[in-house]
């Protein structure tokens, strides 16, 4: 077998005990030079001069599972939009990032 085709190995994925699925549709994100945090929350609008924002979770992610997360993402909203139509986006909607 040479060096240059090594097998991959199998991947098995199982979800520890504190394990949930919730529903974000909103999430901010705060830049470090060593990582992203991603929070996520819920986002309410009750009145048109207030708009609340829950968050219930944060993940940090080193940059380079950031950034494979970013092409992931890019190519599931391509073949989603390939097979759904093109997803519109609120205009008011804007994306809030901070850097630390």
């Amino acid at each position: 077998m040479s060096s240059g085709s090594q097998q991959q190995p199998q991947i098995h994925i199982s979800q520890t005990g504190d394990y949930r699925e919730r529903y974000a549709n909103s999430v901010q994100i705060r830049v470090s030079v060593w990582d992203f945090l991603l929070s996520f929350g819920t986002m309410s609008q009750n009145n048109p001069a207030l708009v609340e924002i829950s968050n219930f979770q944060g993940v940090y992610l080193s940059p380079q599972q950031a950034k494979a997360l970013w092409n992931v993402l890019g190519q599931n909203v391509a073949q989603y939009e390939n097979t759904f139509g093109e997803i519109k986006l609120d205009p008011r909607a804007t994306g809030q990032i901070s850097i630390q």
